[in-house]
């Protein structure tokens, strides 16, 4: 029984028919898409590199090969490769079946085939859904994974962070202390109050105090590199951390700054809304130390201020056992 044409074109897409001079003399739709000069007519040993079985040079020699399997190469730039099959055909020529077999994932990337370009019984079709139902599955668990990702470190930044400034908060700052103390790494740590907080809050209202905190916050960012941190630990009260800065006259100037700075009347619906602010600082020189110890310094230099007029900073050493303020309070601007 003779198969037509087009029946063994619908059965394998990627067959060529040889006449027995091994010629191509019909091919299947797929092999039209990979890239080769046109088949037929084509000797079939010159248009494909055959390079297994070896030493397969003839018509003969071709059809001897029967039932085993062909390992081929298209002779494109991409080089894919096949696996193949002859039958003869009864009349002297053969016809040569051939697949992607495990290439069949880069071939469909490389030549864009379809699902229309394989045989309907073809198992590299089912293969292809597998894939591309793993692929969406992944991508849709690394879409999954990000967005979780992203929401646990949101809430990992709104757990850290004063949601009325921006600063980051007061387990965020007993964090980064710990940090620092832990590690012996030379630090300054200033205590800020803002002065007069409470009559705004009293006379404007909380939306003009919330307006103050807001604009304190700014200005300290102003004032600070990238590592250091600025956070806000209660209504009013305000810490600075400055790694590797114990300078003395640096900390003074950031002092001044800022107590300069937010002395500068906050407009709220048309009212001026004064504050100032006084500062405790300490110095931390790598030696040992609690983290409690450090904001316990910092905060009698900050009363310190508070006794001696506020609008000022002072510094507290925690190398002087005896207190002293290491120059007591101290006028901003002195």
């Amino acid at each position: 029984m003779t198969i037509s044409r087009n029946v063994l074109s619908a059965l394998c897409p990627m067959h060529v028919a040889l006449d027995p001079m091994g010629r191509i003399i019909g091919s299947g739709a797929t092999l039209a898409k990979l890239q080769m000069p046109p088949l037929k007519g084509a000797y079939f040993l010159e248009a494909f590199d055959l390079y297994r079985p070896r030493g397969i040079a003839s018509m003969e020699h071709l059809l001897s090969a029967r039932g085993r399997k062909l390992h081929i190469r298209l002779r494109n730039q991409k080089r894919t490769q096949l696996k193949g099959v002859v039958a003869a055909d009864g009349a002297g020529g053969a016809v040569v079946n051939m697949s992607f077999g495990i290439s069949v994932i880069d071939a469909v990337r490389d030549y864009s085939l379809t699902s229309t370009d394989f045989a309907a019984t073809d198992l590299a079709v089912e293969m292809l859904y597998l894939v591309e139902a793993k692929t969406a599955a992944m991508n849709s668990s690394l879409h999954l994974n990000t967005r979780l990702q992203g929401a646990k470190t949101e809430a990992e930044r709104r757990a850290a962070t004063d949601g009325l400034t921006g600063l980051v908060n007061r387990t965020a700052l007993d964090q980064v202390l710990e940090r620092l103390c832990r590690g012996g790494q030379p630090f300054a740590l200033m205590h800020m109050d803002l002065d007069f907080f409470k009559q705004v809050n009293d006379t404007y209202g909380h939306a003009a105090g919330d307006m103050v905190l807001r604009q304190v916050a700014q200005i300290m960012r102003d004032v600070t590199r990238k590592d250091d941190t600025a956070a806000r630990i209660g209504g009013d009260e305000f810490v600075l951390i400055f790694p590797e800065l114990t300078n003395r006259e640096r900390l003074a100037a950031i002092a001044e700054r800022l107590i300069e700075r937010i002395e500068r009347p906050v407009i709220h619906d048309g009212r001026a809304c004064h504050v100032s602010a006084s500062i405790g600082i300490t110095i931390v020189r790598s030696e040992e130390i609690l983290p409690g110890v450090v904001l316990e310094l910092a905060d009698q230099a900050l009363y310190a201020s508070k006794r001696g007029g506020r609008a000022q900073y002072s510094f507290h050493d925690p190398r002087q056992d005896d207190g002293d303020s290491g120059g007591g309070a101290m006028l901003a601007g002195e």
